[in-house]
């Protein structure tokens, strides 16, 4: 139902264009949203349910979430963990392996869906439109494929493209050292029992983000909340002050570029 929504919406190309598909049809060419989104969301998660039979941590395999909410029509995915991760060696391979999985599917989704978007020059007096915020990465391809934009114009995203910005979003947010987020995992094992510090950083950054942008107040919420409930400390591995090697310290340095090429200070705005 979500791709469906998002596929009229580039159809009728800001109202310029009149519709004229079957509800089959609606359904079917919203699969060009709803595939990449849980291809992108499932390898992520697979990253982790995978690293742990690596390292024979019992799991669970993924559970999705979709949910009837505007735009993304997912909560998400997860996997359940049913027992402590002795190891910060093992730590870290897990929470870094589901951003790092999601990341390379999302970057050929991206790649066909800014291909397969419209460069569209946006109606006169056009009002409530949704306009999302894109983070490096995201523009970069746009200029790749599609240059510099003359003033007045703007991507008509197609589904595909809708589907790879989310998943850049999920990416981001995972990544934030807090808790026990994949961020809060990569950002203990590198820095011990200080990652708490940051975590409580975070919590303000997260709080300042949400005057910048009402969009951020749903994930701030989340994420106070889970701090409630589990506490502001990581729990504690076996080895928690033998420090990472030199290979692990490198990967969590491409973690926080990760970070910064999906990261968007305002994901969603009208225009």
């Amino acid at each position: 139902m979500a791709g469906g929504c998002h596929y009229l919406g580039f159809i009728q190309n800001f109202g310029s264009n009149a519709i004229d598909l079957t509800t089959t049809e609606i359904y079917l060419n919203g699969l060009w949203y709803s595939l990449p989104i849980l291809a992108i969301l499932g390898a992520h998660e697979m990253g982790h349910y995978l690293t742990c039979r690596y390292y024979n941590v019992d799991t669970s395999l993924p559970y999705f979430l979709p949910a009837p909410i505007p735009l993304t029509g997912t909560l998400g995915a997860f996997i359940r963990i049913r027992q402590p991760i002795p190891t910060k060696q093992q730590l870290f391979d897990i929470g870094i392996a589901g951003p790092i999985a999601g990341f390379v599917i999302a970057i050929p989704v991206l790649l066909l869906g800014i291909g397969m978007s419209r460069a569209t020059e946006i109606p006169i007096g056009a009002e409530n439109l949704i306009e999302l915020g894109e983070p490096l990465l995201f523009q970069f391809v746009i200029w790749l494929e599609w240059g510099a934009l003359p003033p007045g114009y703007t991507i008509n995203m197609h589904p595909m493209a809708f589907a790879a910005w989310f998943g850049l979003l999920a990416t981001a947010l995972n990544l934030f050292p807090i808790g026990q987020l994949d961020g809060g995992h990569i950002s203990y094992t590198v820095l011990g029992r200080r990652s708490s510090a940051l975590t409580l950083l975070m919590v303000f950054c997260l709080i300042g983000l949400s005057f910048v942008s009402s969009s951020w107040a749903i994930w701030t919420f989340i994420t106070i909340g889970m701090l409630l409930a589990f506490g502001l400390h990581h729990p504690r591995t076996t080895d928690e002050d033998v420090p990472l090697d030199r290979n692990r310290i490198y990967l969590a340095i491409f973690a926080l570029v990760m970070f910064i090429l999906c990261f968007t200070p305002s994901p969603i705005q009208s225009m």
